[in-house]
């Protein structure tokens, strides 16, 4: 316990400094440092609301512990006292925890907004709409929270099925909350282009991405290749008539990026820009864990049906997620995007457990 209050000591005399830092008109013109500091400011923030709890609840047990040695034959005051102890030590517990729990190393990329890209995988048209399903779900779930969403490039197909989409949701805690998602989704149901009334088995890869800031990344302007072209696509008056579709290629890394869905094409640059900072963050992290060559590919494998990480089965109403063990029957209810159930489930999971490896049964 003199180990934490020494460490919360530190926190509060650092939070001072910080404090008194951000007003600094030298640091406020250094973008890159001012924002890292007003970030250590927050987080310190929370810590030091919640020691200064912990300093008011001793206080009171102190409080408590002078009035019940006044209140000497006062059976009634002392039993009121005991108490208001009892009360005063539950709550201490509870803000000690809560301290631990902030106190925690946590993924510094939590709380950033999210790139998702989903891909058809294994399973042609059907893949395709099952891809489109995975997109829906993800979209009404960011509408339940308050998150916007904006799609940052597709390729759609004739049956309203997405060979591959990639969209952007912006929301406080939206990585943290979806990292998990990252796999191959399978899914087993009769297909609309099926007239045997077959039941067929199908895949779509998420892979999901912490945003990446312009501080986090530096790219070189001289080490992009950027290709214009006319966009293609289900019609429209700008369509195959002006050039403003941009394809951005990453030299060193062969990175490649494409955006046509804006008529102009400085937001379809922009639009690239923010999905190309992200992939390469990505990489810088995978860089520094010596995974680099597996860099997108440990996200969602190949697409193969084995490396499943959740089976959603039409006929048994049922969706099943192999990493965490959980199995629901309200289908129709998570595709609809209400997937706080198998949120929840990932989140008190460890990463390491709950990584794919092929063997689950369906």
């Amino acid at each position: 316990m003199r180990e934490l209050r020494q460490s919360l000591a530190e926190i509060e005399h650092r939070y001072g400094e910080l404090e008194a830092a951000l007003s600094d008109p030298s640091i406020i013109q250094d973008r890159e440092k001012y924002e890292r500091l007003t970030k250590e400011y927050a987080h310190l923030g929370k810590i030091v609301a919640l020691y200064d709890e912990l300093k008011s609840i001793d206080k009171q047990l102190a409080d408590a512990k002078d009035l019940e040695k006044e209140a000497a034959g006062d059976a009634e005051l002392i039993e009121l006292v005991a108490a208001e102890m009892t009360r005063l030590n539950h709550k201490r517990g509870e803000v000690e925890s809560a301290i631990e729990e902030a106190l925690t190393p946590k993924d510094p990329n939590d709380n950033k907004n999210v790139v998702m890209e989903i891909r058809a995988g294994t399973g042609g048209e059907e893949a395709a709409l099952f891809a489109a399903d995975l997109y829906r779900m993800y979209t009404r779930y960011a509408d339940r929270k308050g998150w916007h969403t904006e799609v940052m490039s597709c390729t759609p197909t004739d049956l309203g099925g997405f060979k591959e989409i990639v969209f952007i949701i912006e929301g406080k805690g939206a990585y943290s909350r979806l990292k998990m998602e990252s796999g191959v989704h399978r899914v087993q149901r009769i297909p609309i282009t099926e007239s045997s009334g077959r039941i067929h088995t199908s895949t779509a890869t998420v892979a999901v991405l912490p945003e990446a800031e312009e501080v986090e990344v530096e790219i070189d302007p001289d080490e992009l290749r950027i290709d214009v072209f006319c966009a293609s696509g289900h019609g429209g008056q700008s369509v195959n008539t002006t050039y403003s579709a941009v394809r951005i290629t990453h030299l060193p890394t062969g990175l490649v990026v494409s955006c046509q869905d804006e008529k102009s094409q400085l937001k379809n640059k922009e639009k690239a820009m923010r999905v190309l900072r992200s992939r390469l963050l990505e990489l810088k992290k995978r860089e520094q864990s010596q995974e680099l060559a597996s860099a997108r590919r440990s996200q969602v494998g190949t697409g193969e049906r084995s490396e499943k990480i959740r089976t959603y089965n039409f006929p048994q109403d049922r969706v099943t997620d192999h990493r965490l063990g959980v199995t629901l029957h309200n289908l129709e209810a998570i595709l609809d995007g209400e997937i706080d159930a198998l949120l929840e489930a990932a989140s008190k999971t460890p990463k390491e457990e709950a990584c794919h490896d092929g063997t689950a049964s369906a």
